[in-house]
């Protein structure tokens, strides 16, 4: 079953769990699972959670009120690289803190708006995408958070893609989408 919009209760209850989430999954692991990649040019855990941290501090919250404060020139461009020098020299848990912190104020700064169903439906400006809406911008939040947590589990369970044996013919996750 698919909604096409966002519930701003549903959504918050998936925003607050992403940093539990993956502070359970990855805290004080060895090296070799948080430092893992699919393949060349694909990221970590690691990179993965720096990803996460700019985007709480330059995406989601910044660009909502950017479209409820009416502007109407386009979001500042997301620099999807940022965490390659912005997490330099920090640990994996310095990281998982951080973005527990930023997301915990984040979302605090969500439910303060008191978002309406008009609010939702207010619209501002992509600069690749062209128009979204507020409810749009909170739906990608979400999925986001769920994508990415997919690949982690995805990039942690290829660190074993070939120890499993022949239990690769059965097991989805050590696949390569197409």
């Amino acid at each position: 079953m698919s909604s096409a919009e966002v519930k701003l209760d549903e959504a918050v209850a998936i925003l607050q769990r992403t940093p539990e989430t993956l502070t359970g999954l990855l805290k004080g692991l060895p090296d070799v699972w948080i430092t893992a990649t699919e393949r060349e040019g694909t990221w970590s855990p690691y990179d993965v959670i720096g990803h996460l941290i700019h985007g709480e501090r330059t995406d989601w919250i910044p660009r909502a009120r950017h479209i409820l404060a009416g502007e109407t020139k386009a979001f500042e461009t997301f620099d999807r690289l940022a965490q390659f020098h912005e997490s330099q020299g920090k640990s994996l848990g310095d990281l998982l803190e951080e973005f527990a912190r930023l997301r915990r104020e984040n979302v605090a700064a969500l439910v303060e708006m008191n978002l309406t169903t008009d609010d939702l439906r207010r619209k501002g400006l992509h600069p690749q995408l062209g128009e979204v809406t507020l409810g749009q911008l909170l739906a990608t939040w979400v999925v986001h958070d769920l994508d990415h947590i997919a690949q982690v589990s995805r990039t942690m369970a290829k660190v074993y893609r070939d120890a499993v044996g022949p239990w690769t013919a059965y097991l989805s996750i050590l696949h390569d989408r197409e």
